[in-house]
């Protein structure tokens, strides 16, 4: 097994939903999660550009209650959830750090970033 790269069957994560998981990057576990928007998923490490905490408060609650947006919990950042780039609260001008993301046969499958 590699622990470098995360599988998840995609049809497990629906439009509007998320799936948390942890990765093996350069000797260094981080934890990242994945969206689905409208079909096409996207990742990023869960670690708010503007402190460095978790977005979810809640487990894998990373949407903002109208779903169109990804929300820090701890600040009220929000992010756009197809670019991660922040777009309102205390985080304006930065990003998630967006994780290579594919899906092949049916599988999401997130790789730690080249180095």
């Amino acid at each position: 097994m590699d622990d470098a790269v995360w599988t998840h069957t995609a049809e497990t994560i629906p439009p509007g939903g998320s799936a948390k998981f942890r990765l093996q990057c350069q000797e260094r576990t981080v934890e990242g999660f994945v969206v689905n928007v409208e079909g096409a998923f996207f990742a990023y490490l869960n670690r708010c550009a503007h402190a460095g905490t978790p977005l979810d408060l809640w487990p894998n609650d990373f949407f903002t209650e109208d779903g169109r947006f990804l929300i820090c919990a701890t600040h009220g950042a929000i992010y756009t959830p197809e670019t991660g780039e922040c777009v309102g609260g205390p985080c304006v001008g930065g990003a998630l750090a967006s994780l290579p993301v594919t899906v092949c046969d049916g599988q999401v499958v997130v790789r730690c970033p080249e180095p």
